[in-house]
């Protein structure tokens, strides 16, 4: 098969601790180079932690696999560093077609409104994904230790620290460590290891991914047909990747034999078919699958943290595997980091637990009716699924019924015990737990955009368009808490009084465009508290020092820790 990717082969090095004959210590070891190890690192050293990261390959993912990066995504990965590369590489799209049979029953658009930086989906194989995180990783010689051809033979998790044993060409190595970071994939060998369970189900369909060469006047738009005259009583999904690579998914059926189907003699004819005798196309890359919607019931074993696909798998209709990983892995670095620089009691490590357990849940659950959706299994289900898709054509009520795969959506964490409880109201979709939402500023005359005025600790986002004797009485307290939460740090919405603007720590924003306003419901000396994963901890329509003290406090686990931790929870602040 031809590719339009070569992938690049990294260097093994020989580990030092094999010449110096010890058991080498280090806070964090990360087993996996994919997109949750690489992207757990980079957070990692960019909060002040070091790690070392173990791949038993040398090279990026083989294949396109992932392939649908969602907004919430790219924002992640805009504040490690590597968002530019992907919008520049990546497919931009937000509009989606649905087919019935011969004919388009309906469209949407996921972002119709303006004033966003990040597009709604990009298009983009997880091979430069990783790449590009793995050349990311260059920028922190002195954090990140990246090893290639290492690999993990021997697991020993206790409580309060783990110690593993590693398989090299040159001979075995130890290394000891307050944390493991598994991300070894679904059929995780760590996770075996440890005799650690992934349930759920398998679903009895098998899928075709096809990704094919060809110059073609489909549009930069996801296109999912239901029973269409190419492929009958089947599926169908098409997308566009960079390159002039174009995925296209084909149901088969649970009958069908995954060696068979991935022949090209096999696939040529499906892929014809769908495209017209006289189209013109070159196999780059084939696989087939079956749908396994499963996860962990704890995610933390002892001194062990699984992320990402070793930690839960779901269906591919929807995007939601990569895009679920990485707010996984955004939700766990801020704490872990915290935590080993004990600015936050253990116990706030529980809650990536809590927190990615409902994430998890809510992608199985959407994963699970999408699957039930396409593939019925039932004489009834079927005739459901038609006369939706009928009703749909003509009927907009139905088309919330249709499921060709809920697109990722970022994850609300309504019931986390972080937040701080919402008695003053304000927009349903920034109450707590909800990520941030992006709007255009002007920062020092320039253009610029909000998220990225955050940063990796907390905000205080304030609307400091209020008179100068509100303003006297609100600085002097911001400035002593500021000065004892050095990882607290403020964005005010201006015009504000001088007094705001002195404050340590304080960026003055324009809101020109007046969206700041309008998609955080501002209303003057309110505000809002950004953890680092630029989800809310707190919003009030008037802020003192006090409540934001306290939600600090809250966001930070304090209240989950008991008598044992009187320490950090004294000393959080001023070691913060």
């Amino acid at each position: 098969m031809p590719t339009t990717y070569k992938n690049p082969v990294y260097p093994y090095r020989r580990p030092p601790e094999l010449d110096v004959q010890e058991v080498r210590y280090y806070p964090v070891v990360i087993v996996g180079a994919g997109p949750s190890g690489l992207a757990a690192a980079i957070d990692l050293a960019q909060q002040g932690v070091n790690s070392i990261v173990l791949d038993d390959n040398n090279t990026v993912s083989v294949g396109s696999r992932a392939l649908c990066f969602a907004k919430r995504s790219l924002e992640i990965v805009d504040r490690l560093g590597c968002v530019d590369l992907m919008l520049e590489k990546g497919v931009t799209w937000q509009r989606g077609r649905v087919f019935f049979q011969e004919r388009e029953v309906y469209d949407f658009n996921l972002l119709p409104e303006d004033g966003h930086r990040i597009p709604a989906f990009i298009n983009l194989q997880q091979y430069y994904f990783e790449e590009f995180l793995v050349n990311r990783t260059h920028d922190f010689p002195e954090q990140i230790d990246l090893r290639w051809q290492h690999k993990v033979i021997d697991v020993d998790a206790q409580p309060d620290s783990t110690t593993i044993k590693v398989s090299t060409q040159d001979g075995d190595y130890q290394l000891t460590c307050d944390y493991l970071l598994v991300s070894d994939g679904a059929n995780s060998q760590i996770r075996d290891m440890l005799d650690l369970e992934c349930k759920g189900q398998v679903f009895q369909d098998r899928f075709l991914i096809a990704d094919v060469v060809m110059k073609a006047d489909f549009p930069t738009e996801r296109w999912f047909w239901f029973d269409p005259p190419f492929h009958p009583n089947q599926s169908v999904l098409l997308h566009k990747e960079p390159d002039n690579v174009w995925r296209i998914d084909f149901q088969l059926g649970w009958d069908a034999d995954p060696e068979e189907e991935k022949k090209e003699e096999n696939i040529r004819p499906r892929v014809q078919a769908m495209l017209g005798k006289d189209v013109e196309f070159e196999l780059e890359w084939a696989s087939v699958y079956t749908f396994r919607c499963r996860k962990m019931d704890n995610f933390i074993h002892n001194s062990v943290i699984f992320m990402g696909d070793a930690a839960h798998q779901v269906s591919p209709f929807g995007a939601r595997g990569a895009n679920g990983a990485l707010q996984g892995v955004d939700n766990l670095v801020w704490k872990l980091a915290r935590v080993l620089k004990q600015q936050a009691p253990k116990t706030l490590l529980s809650t990536y637990n809590t927190e990615r357990q409902h994430g998890a849940a809510e992608n199985l659950l959407n994963s699970t009716r999408a699957t039930d959706f396409i593939t019925p299994k039932s004489h009834i289900s079927q005739v459901f699924r038609d006369v939706t898709l009928e009703l749909a054509e003509k009927h907009p009520f139905a088309r919330s019924l249709v499921n060709s795969g809920r697109l990722s959506m970022p994850c609300r964490y309504d019931t986390s015990p972080l937040n701080t409880p919402d008695v003053n109201g304000g927009p349903s979709e920034l109450r707590p737990g909800s990520p941030a939402k992006d709007a255009p500023i002007r920062l020092r005359e320039e253009s610029a955009w909000l998220l990225n005025q955050f940063g990796d600790g907390f905000v205080l986002l304030l609307d400091g368009r209020i008179d100068d004797v509100h303003a006297d009485t609100l600085a002097t307290p911001l400035k002593e808490l500021l000065g004892r939460c050095t990882d607290l740090s403020m964005v005010v919405v201006g015009p504000a009084p001088d007094v705001l603007s002195a404050l340590p720590r304080t960026t003055m924003v324009d809101d020109a465009e007046e969206l700041v306003t309008q998609r955080y419901g501002l209303k003057a000396g309110g505000g809002y508290l950004i953890r680092p994963d630029q989800h809310v901890a707190a919003r009030w329509h008037a802020i003192t020092a006090r409540k934001v003290e306290d939600a600090l406090d809250r966001a930070l686990g304090v209240y989950l820790a008991g008598a044992s931790d009187t320490t950090v929870q004294e000393s959080c602040h001023a070691k913060a």
